[in-house]
């Protein structure tokens, strides 16, 4: 099931904080970068964070979420993570389904993500995602960049 996760709580900013912890683990292990941004955020900064999270729930379990801010047309993905222990049940998928269909009036979806992450860019691919380009952030980290046209 997926829904609109308000954290404006912080009991529900610290269960997004994990979720976010988790997963931003794995990727950094994956990039080779341990010092991803999301990983030095806390939960108050989640909170202030100023983006529309979804959030997928499974038994009860926060098992993934991605979150974005509307940029006029445009929906501008900030994060999209998924609890490692739920990884390949097709939950980022859902959950970039559901992000098209709860904004009908947006025009297009940009994200980006580290070019390295190879799940990742394969999830966008997969959903119509071009890439639009990339840029080297620090050494040895670049960012691909990705657009959907709705």
């Amino acid at each position: 099931m997926i829904e609109r996760y308000e954290i404006t709580s912080y009991d529900a900013a610290q269960r997004m904080w994990q979720l976010q912890q988790a997963a931003y683990r794995i990727e950094a292990e994956r990039i080779g970068w341990p010092d991803l941004p999301p990983l030095r955020e806390s939960a108050e900064e989640l909170m202030e964070c100023g983006e529309t999270f979804y959030a997928a729930i499974l038994a009860g379990d926060l098992a993934g979420a991605v979150s974005f801010k509307k940029v006029g047309q445009t929906l501008d993905i900030h994060r999209m993570v998924v609890d490692p222990k739920h990884f390949r049940k097709g939950i980022a998928s859902n959950l970039l389904v559901h992000l098209e269909k709860a904004n009908p009036e947006a025009s297009s979806i940009i994200v980006s993500t580290a070019a390295r992450n190879e799940p990742a860019v394969k999830l966008y691919q997969r959903h119509g995602y071009v890439t639009t380009g990339t840029k080297e952030v620090a050494p040895e980290l670049v960012l691909q960049f990705f657009k959907k046209d709705l």
